[in-house]
Formats: C-alpha cells, sequence, structure tokens
C-alpha cells in the first residue's frame, strides 16, 4: 500500500516539475551593445567641392557654410540618398560636380561612423582640398563608413598625380552611436592669404594643428567649434559651420 501511494505522488512531482520547466523557460542573455543597432536610418554625407578659377582654388563643404553661400545637404533620412545636393555657390566658386559625391551611411550596419578625412595637395597650383567621401569620378577616395569596429587608421585615395595625399592633414574619427542622439558635424575652413588658399576639416587633422569638434552627444550643438590654425592657415568663421543630425 505504501509503494502505490508513493509512486503516483513522485510521477505527478516529476510531472509539475517538468510543466513548469516548459513554461517559464530561462530568459534570452541580452545583446551586447556592439550587436544592436545603436542607430537607424541613413547618414547621407553631401561633399560640394567649390572651385576659383581667377584663385585656382577649390575648398569642400559637408555642412552649409555659416553664411549660407556654399550649401551641402547633409541629412539623415529613412531613404539612401544617390544624388549629391549642393549649393550654385557665389559667383567666384561654383560648385564642381565630379569632385563633389554623396555617401549614404546605413546606421544600423553598425556601432561607429568612421569619418576618414582625407586631404589632397598640388604643388604646381598651390592648392589643398579635402575629401570625406569619394569624388563623383573615383579619383579621391575617403574611406568613411559605418561599423562595429571604431577605426584608428585614416583611409585614403593616393589621389590622381597632380594632387597627392597629406597624410598629416587627414585624419580619422570614430563617432560612437552609442554615446548620443546626435551627430554633431562640426566643419572649419582654414585660410592662407599668402597663398590664397583654403581647405576644410571635419575631423582634426593627424598633427593636431587644425581641429574640428565633430562629436556625438545627446546635445545638438548649434556653435562651431574649431582651432585658430597654425599662424599660416587661419580660421574663417563664415564658411565654417555646424550641422546637428538627430540619430535616435
Amino acid at each position: 500500500m505504501i509503494r502505490r501511494v508513493w509512486r503516483p505522488a513522485v510521477a505527478a512531482a516529476v510531472g509539475v516539475c517538468a510543466f513548469v520547466g516548459m513554461a517559464a523557460p530561462a530568459p534570452a542573455a541580452p545583446q551586447p551593445p556592439q550587436a544592436r543597432a545603436a542607430a537607424s536610418g541613413y547618414l547621407n554625407l553631401h561633399q560640394c567641392m567649390y572651385y576659383s578659377s581667377s584663385a585656382t582654388n577649390h575648398f569642400s563643404t559637408v555642412v552649409p557654410s555659416s553664411d549660407g553661400r556654399f550649401a551641402a545637404g547633409t541629412n539623415v533620412s529613412g531613404t539612401a540618398d544617390s544624388q549629391v545636393s549642393c549649393g550654385a555657390g557665389d559667383g567666384n566658386y561654383q560648385v564642381v560636380p565630379i569632385l563633389s559625391g554623396v555617401k549614404a551611411l546605413n546606421l544600423a550596419s553598425g556601432r561607429y561612423v568612421n569619418i576618414h578625412q582625407c586631404v589632397y595637395y598640388s604643388s604646381s597650383a598651390t592648392n589643398h582640398f579635402t575629401t570625406v567621401v569619394p569624388s563623383s569620378d573615383g579619383r579621391f577616395a575617403a574611406g568613411t563608413n559605418v561599423s562595429n569596429t571604431a577605426d584608428s587608421q585614416v583611409s585614403c585615395g593616393a589621389g590622381d598625380g597632380n594632387y597627392q595625399l597629406v597624410p598629416i592633414l587627414s585624419g580619422v574619427k570614430a563617432l560612437d552611436l552609442t554615446s548620443g542622439r546626435y551627430v554633431n558635424l562640426h566643419q572649419c575652413m582654414y585660410y592662407s592669404s599668402s597663398a590664397s588658399n583654403h581647405f576644410s576639416t571635419v575631423v582634426p587633422s593627424s598633427d593636431g594643428r587644425f581641429a574640428a569638434g565633430t562629436n556625438v552627444s545627446n546635445t545638438a550643438d548649434s556653435q562651431v567649434t574649431c582651432g585658430a590654425g597654425d599662424g599660416n592657415y587661419q580660421l574663417v568663421p563664415i564658411l565654417s559651420g555646424v550641422k546637428a543630425l538627430a540619430v535616435t
């Protein structure tokens, strides 16, 4: 009699345990931050190259200049832009379509926006210019990307023979999308009156002389942050600018 009572009790207990185990599975482990999308949509980075034939001088913008004369259509959208959007210039400086370009950066594809800034120079023309996305004709590359890896080495093309890469003025900055709501793009324009030559930075140059305050933050920046230059090349505030892009 004892054995007949004991066996059903054990069987019932085992059945209850099995039922409870099936009804309440252990919760899945949370994904590590780098495995989750930090943002969504596209950061459409528009690079607009302007040129003055009278000054034999190029410069590029990725956000509008503070005075509004030199536009660039950089935006965040659910749509990947495929056509670059630039202003017409100011009459003296006009847009150069083959040196302009756009890159749609899929924000869901990684934790970091790696901004690669490539500065090229022609000694025969005494002329610099900067790319952060490849030029439309492909001659002047820049390795800007979105990845789960924070890039620490700038990736640029070699140039076209006449214009060659200047490593100390080039640079890379990894922007961690998990650290804030806004990508604040700071564009700093520098000019040498002795050389009649402009160039812009969006991230600091590798040698640190030409700063730019591009960052990720929960605050939308409204004032551009730049360095003073190196004495020969000095900051031009009206051609500099900042744009806060909401990414989350």
